[in-house]
C-alpha cells in the first residue's frame, strides 16, 4: 500500500510521528513535505497530496495540520477526494466504512500522537462497506460533476 502524507508548519511533528509508523509497518510512503518549520500555506499541499491520491499515484493520503480543518476544507476542493478530519477512532472507522473517504487530515493541536497513531492504524485497517453506503457516495460523485 503507497500513502502519501504532507502538513503544514503546524503539522510537521506530527507528519513525522506518522511518518516512522507507517515505515516501521513496511508502508510504501511518499512525504511531499514541508521539511522545515518556515509558514507555508496549507492548501498547496492539500493539493499535491489530493493530486497523487485521484491519480493513484498513491491508495490514500494524509494531511496534517494544526486542527485537520483547513487541510480538509482544502482536499475536499479537489473531484474525487473525501477528506476527513478525525479526531477519534469511532470516527476513522465510520469514515472508511461509510464514506470510503481517501485523505485523512489529523490535527497536532488538537490530538496525542499516540491517539493519531491508532486513528490512522484504524482508518488504514478499515474497507469501505459498499451496499447502501455506495448510493451515497454516487450521489457526492453526482454533485462533484455539477457545474456551478
Amino acid at each position: 500500500m503507497n500513502i502519501v502524507i504532507g502538513s503544514d508548519h503546524g503539522g510537521m511533528n506530527l507528519k513525522s510521528v506518522l511518518v516512522k509508523y507507517l515505515k516501521d509497518k513496511d508502508y510504501e510512503v511518499t512525504d511531499i513535505g514541508p521539511y522545515s518549520f518556515e509558514s507555508v500555506d496549507y492548501p498547496s499541499y492539500a493539493v499535491v497530496v489530493s493530486d497523487y491520491v485521484v491519480n493513484k499515484q498513491a491508495d490514500f493520503g494524509i494531511l496534517c495540520c494544526g486542527t485537520g480543518i483547513g487541510m480538509s476544507i482544502a482536499a475536499n476542493k479537489i473531484k474525487g477526494i473525501r477528506a476527513a478530519v478525525v479526531g477519534d477512532t469511532f470516527s476513522a472507522e465510520a469514515t472508511r466504512a461509510h464514506n470510503n473517504s481517501n485523505v485523512l487530515c489529523l490535527g497536532e493541536r488538537v490530538i496525542g500522537e499516540g491517539l493519531a497513531v491508532k486513528i490512522l492504524e484504524t482508518w488504514i485497517n478499515t474497507e469501505f462497506e459498499g451496499g447502501r453506503h455506495e448510493r451515497r457516495i454516487d450521489k457526492i460523485s453526482d454533485l462533484e460533476a455539477q457545474d456551478n
